[in-house]
């Protein structure tokens, strides 16, 4: 699938000497929803930044669909809808006033059709007349998006776009997002709810003080990097584990009636086998067993970990 942003080389070093970007190459293909995932500080809005044109690069290229987002910068920001972390809006202006002005900074003919359907998406049009200083955070968060909609961009840039967003508005939303791709939008987003992208991506990009320390496919990710628990629920409840089982690793809960065996989903051998005969030899019975995979969310932290 062709790349419809692409990053190369880029690094943004502040005037006070923080590097908060060291060397992206980066592709986002078209009509996929990417993942960027990282510590606060790690770089996310700053990528975000230099590619909407809110930041300029220090070294780098980034062109969206084949244009340079500093020579042809009005093409490129007319592509992309943004939704930062902030709610930056005129609290005294309606939600009708607000997506419509947004609307035609970036040259649209007035569209009233476009206006309606993207606020009644949100569930804002009930909402229309109402001054946004009216509203609850949850609601500015969605007027915020209706901004970024309303001049139909190709590209959706959402940066912690469910903060302070309740539990249904945070579905709503995240239906729109489907219904978004479904109609080709290229969607970024980044997220503290690590579920929210596991639930969502195509692909993940992990960041880590700047760099960019890994992009996969998220199920291929979970695959090549996750683990898998097999839990014993013992018949009776075991004081220690005996030394002969020691090269297992097993772990016991505190009341010791259950063990945890991690094993590789990569090796050819999980060593499952051996173990079920050798608890059986060492007297070991259980009642039931399951398995469970990790979550995108622990190998997150077991990545970022390792290269702090």
């Amino acid at each position: 699938m062709d790349a419809i942003i692409d990053i190369q080389d880029l690094s943004k070093t502040y005037a006070s000497g923080f590097q908060a970007l060291k060397d992206v190459n980066l592709q986002i293909r078209k009509g996929e929803i990417f993942a960027l995932l990282g510590p606060n500080g790690a770089g996310k809005t700053t990528l975000i930044g230099v590619v909407c044109g809110i930041v300029n690069p220090t070294q780098g290229r980034v062109t969206v669909a084949g244009h340079d987002i500093i020579q042809d910068y009005r093409m490129t920001r007319s592509m992309i809808g943004l939704v930062p972390q902030e709610l930056t809006t005129d609290a005294f202006e309606t939600v009708w006033n607000t997506v419509s002005f947004s609307r035609g900074l970036f040259g649209k003919p007035a569209s009233p059709q476009h206006v309606s359907k993207v606020l009644d998406e949100l569930s804002l049009l009930p909402r229309k007349h109402s001054r946004i200083r009216t509203l609850s955070g949850g609601m500015k968060r969605r007027v915020m998006i209706a901004k970024a909609l309303a001049h139909e961009p190709e590209i959706l840039f959402l940066d912690e776009p469910t903060a302070g967003v309740d539990v249904e508005l945070r579905k709503d939303m995240w239906a729109t997002v489907r219904e978004l791709k479904q109609s080709g939008v290229t969607i970024i987003l980044t997220t503290h709810y690590i579920n929210e992208a596991e639930a969502m991506a195509d692909r993940v990009g992990v960041i880590n003080r700047g760099e960019l320390i890994l992009v996969e496919e998220k199920t291929a990710l979970m695959q090549k990097m996750g683990k898998k628990q097999l839990m014993l629920h013992l018949q009776n409840p075991i004081d220690t584990i005996p030394p002969r089982l020691a090269a297992y690793e097993l772990e016991k809960n505190a009341s010791g009636d259950e063990l945890t065996y991690t094993y590789d989903t990569k090796s050819e051998r999980t060593g499952i086998t051996a173990l079920l005969k050798d608890l059986s030899d060492a007297g070991i019975r259980f009642n039931d067993l399951q398995t469970r995979q990790s979550s995108l969310e622990e190998i997150f932290v077991n990545l970022v970990s390792s290269r702090s």
